[in-house]
């Protein structure tokens, strides 16, 4: 019985044994991982926001009929410049049915009012003379008589409204749509044979023509909540159009928007801002563009890439993992500054010459780098 036990435990430690060379002989020939790492630099840093925006004319107007009725002539096409008072289009107009027999039947009522008046006011005239009225009778009559011929003369200039859509048919008739200010025709939405609607308080009108002054624009972006906050009225900022090679344009904030409004579950901003456009350069309404506002900015400050940063899951405080005279690493918390989202500076926590650890293993790098290839 005691041999049987004896041979066990022998198994069990020759098991043991065999276990713990093979342990020790793994970890020896282990190998060693290496990080690369790198030192913090001294470097300037711009922070800005961008919006991102359109460029449109500061001064654009619709050009809306006063009358219904159908285009008879357009004078003028899109991308012609116009001077105030310039005539755009013409448009005839084509009476109600309805209307017309109503404005007639006025007439006549105006006409058997008128006649009767003037009898009765040659009547009591002539009494008048004789003294057989008196003065005031005479004078009532006479004031009947001017207006009934007034109630005529308003019957008739309504029937010619009605008819012509104007009084006079000159320049300035209800027929003539006049440009309202100087500037560029930007859009022609309705051909010659089209059926117009006047401008009222219950339509908005048919529109004949958008005009704009193309030497004043501004732009109209959009921030984020998070970036409102940091912007001031009258500051000077600079517009970038892609469609101009990028080319850049100065321009003055003037308008941040009090009030945000949702888009895609993010509050937006509105703003705008005066552009200085040479009149040489062709610029044209509705270019996409993007506001460069530049909120601070530092030189020569000791900065490390942010990618080298991390965070305490439970804290969220940044720290960065240094390298140690033995070659281990050690966290050490640090303090941030400024950021343009590539270098962050750092206040506290961190020296120039430290050595700061990759997250990236060298070996891993490799291995991708020859998969790649």
């Amino acid at each position: 019985m005691k041999k049987s036990v004896k041979i066990i435990l022998g198994i069990v430690l020759l098991i043991l044994l065999v276990w713990v060379l093979s342990y020790f002989k793994k970890s020896n020939t282990a190998e060693v991982v290496d990080f690369e790492v790198e030192e913090p630099y001294y470097t300037s840093i711009d922070y800005k926001v961008v919006a991102t925006g359109k460029l449109n004319p500061e001064e654009e107007i619709e050009l809306k009929p006063q009358i219904s009725g159908i285009v008879d002539k357009i004078v003028v096409e899109e991308g012609d410049i116009v001077k105030k008072g310039d005539l755009i289009a013409k448009i005839r107009v084509v009476p109600n049915e309805q209307s017309l027999v109503s404005a007639r039947s006025r007439i006549k009522t105006a006409e058997l009012s008128k006649n009767n008046a003037e009898t009765l006011f040659n009547r009591n005239k002539a009494l008048f003379e004789k003294g057989v009225v008196s003065k005031q009778d005479f004078e009532n009559s006479e004031l009947s008589y001017n207006q009934a011929l007034e109630n005529l003369r308003q019957a008739q200039n309504d029937f010619q409204i009605i008819r012509q859509g104007s009084l006079s048919g000159g320049s300035s008739a209800n027929t003539n749509i006049i440009a309202q200010i100087s500037g560029t025709v930007l859009q022609i939405p309705i051909r010659e044979g089209d059926q117009v609607i006047q401008s009222n308080n219950f339509n908005a009108g048919t529109t004949i023509a958008t005009v704009a002054d193309m030497s004043k624009m501004i732009f109209e972006g959009k921030v984020d909540e998070s970036e409102v906050g940091k912007l001031e009225e009258g500051k000077e900022i600079s517009v970038v159009l892609g469609a101009i090679n990028e080319q850049e344009f100065p321009a003055k904030l003037t308008f941040v928007a009090p009030k945000g409004i949702e888009e895609n579950g993010a509050v937006q901003f509105t703003i705008k801002a005066d552009v200085e456009v040479e009149q040489s350069t062709k610029i044209r309404a509705g270019y996409s563009a993007n506001a460069e506002i530049q909120i601070e900015s530092k030189d020569s400050i000791l900065c490390i890439k942010e990618a080298l940063l991390q965070f305490n899951r439970i804290t969220e405080k940044p720290f960065v993992e240094m390298m140690k005279d033995d070659g281990s690493f050690k966290k050490v918390n640090v303090e941030l500054g400024l950021s343009d989202g590539i270098n962050v500076e750092i206040t506290d926590g961190v020296k120039e010459g430290d050595k700061i650890k990759v997250w990236n293993k060298v070996k891993e790098e490799e291995e991708e780098t020859e998969e790649d290839n």
